[in-house]
């Protein structure tokens, strides 16, 4: 009998995590696997945004990440997109690779230790701008917090936004992108693309290159859902006239302005802002701890964010929740669950992203379980999977 979808793609994870990658793409770029009819996204809660992948499990930003984030039960796989030096979109959170792979191993990049000037910073580092993809592609990736699981560390490599886009498309039910256009200021400044195009340029080709397009719900969008996110509010408003999908601009800390247009936390969250970031955006992503200040780990009084932004019609995506006790405000007594009733039945949040999407999945399942169209709906692709495993 042949192999259901979804064991087949348990397979995928487990020749992922039981091989080292190489230069070339794991995946079939563009993607060629076939899941006849799948499980649409849900959209009667909260969005599950997997942050970097499952990367409190696996190492950040790796494909073995992002299948598991899947295999657990997120809406949304998100990836930071960066640029190696010969203009090959990459999925990599920081501008440096030093803190989350084993470049220090690499004698042989011993020289390409820079300064950069980084959002008014000088930065010194191993800068994934001055290595090609193939070079990029030697190193491996390494869990960023001591305190997790070090088991994966050395077993996996950076991967293109090609493949992390390839990943989502292979899935056995619709799986949603929430990819970041990640430090265009640097970026721009130290890669250089034929005929003059930007970053931004190359960022929203390769999204058109895989059949991304329309508006938040429209048809195209739930075939391919995707939410394009960045703190960089000028090129939200470059990209706008190039592809229709929904936008998020993302808020930092209040003590960080934004990296393009040096403009302040008060004047991005006023209302006159956001009024005018709507015609460009369907919601923001702010820092949590923003929305409902802490003080020696406690939670303060609420501010009045999200309500604003509910009132300009803009949906409210915070970052990053986390299950380790050292993320977790006193309030929540060590209990992620109770960290996520807070803020999805008090707050009122629309989308979260969080390093343990298999945590909220089982939350919102406990306590949210989807509506009976969407259960019926995903009770029918059980069938139909079935039915076609039977058929071979």
């Amino acid at each position: 009998m042949a192999l259901t979808s979804n064991a087949g793609y348990v397979l995928i994870i487990f020749l992922s995590i039981t091989l080292v990658s190489t230069a070339r793409p794991f995946y079939p770029l563009p993607s060629k696997i076939s899941h006849g009819t799948k499980q649409p996204l849900q959209t009667s809660r909260p969005f599950n945004v997997a942050h970097r992948g499952s990367n409190g499990e696996i190492p950040e930003e790796t494909a073995a990440a992002f299948m598991r984030a899947i295999e657990e039960g997120a809406d949304f796989i998100e990836a930071d997109i960066l640029s190696s030096k010969d203009g090959v979109l990459i999925c990599f959170h920081d501008v440096t690779l030093d803190d989350t792979t084993d470049i220090a191993d690499h004698k042989e990049f011993s020289n390409r230790n820079w300064t950069y000037d980084v959002q008014g910073v000088n930065t010194t580092g191993f800068f994934p701008v001055d290595f090609t993809f193939e070079e990029l592609k030697t190193l491996r990736v390494k869990q960023r917090f001591a305190f997790r699981d070090q088991q994966y560390n050395g077993k996996f490599s950076i991967i293109s936004f090609e493949e992390f886009i390839s990943i989502a498309l292979d899935a056995p039910r619709v799986v949603g992108i929430y990819p970041e256009i990640k430090n265009p200021v640097l970026i721009n400044q130290h890669v250089k693309w034929p005929g003059g195009k930007r970053f931004e340029d190359k960022f929203v080709e390769t999204l058109k290159k895989y059949g991304y397009k329309g508006s938040y719900m429209s048809k195209d969008w739930l075939k391919q859902p995707i939410f394009i996110q960045s703190f960089a509010p000028t090129s939200l408003v470059y990209i706008s006239n190039q592809i229709d999908s929904p936008k998020i601009f993302l808020i930092d800390d209040i003590t960080i302005p934004t990296q393009d247009t040096n403009q302040s936390y008060w004047e991005i969250t006023s209302d006159a802002y956001l009024d005018y970031i709507k015609d460009y955006v369907v919601g923001i992503g702010p820092w949590k701890d923003t929305v409902v200040p802490v003080k020696i780990n406690y939670m303060q009084i609420s501010t009045d964010l999200i309500a604003k932004a509910h009132s300009h019609n803009l949906q409210v995506h915070p970052y990053t929740y986390r299950n380790d006790g050292s993320f977790l405000h006193y309030d929540f007594h060590q209990d992620p669950y109770e960290e996520y009733h807070y803020w999805i039945n008090t707050v009122g949040v629309d989308g979260l992203f969080t390093d343990f999407p298999g945590t909220l999945h089982n939350f919102q399942e406990w306590t949210s379980p989807l509506s009976k169209e969407e259960s019926a709906s995903k009770l029918l692709h059980e069938i139909a999977l079935l039915t076609t495993s039977y058929k071979n």
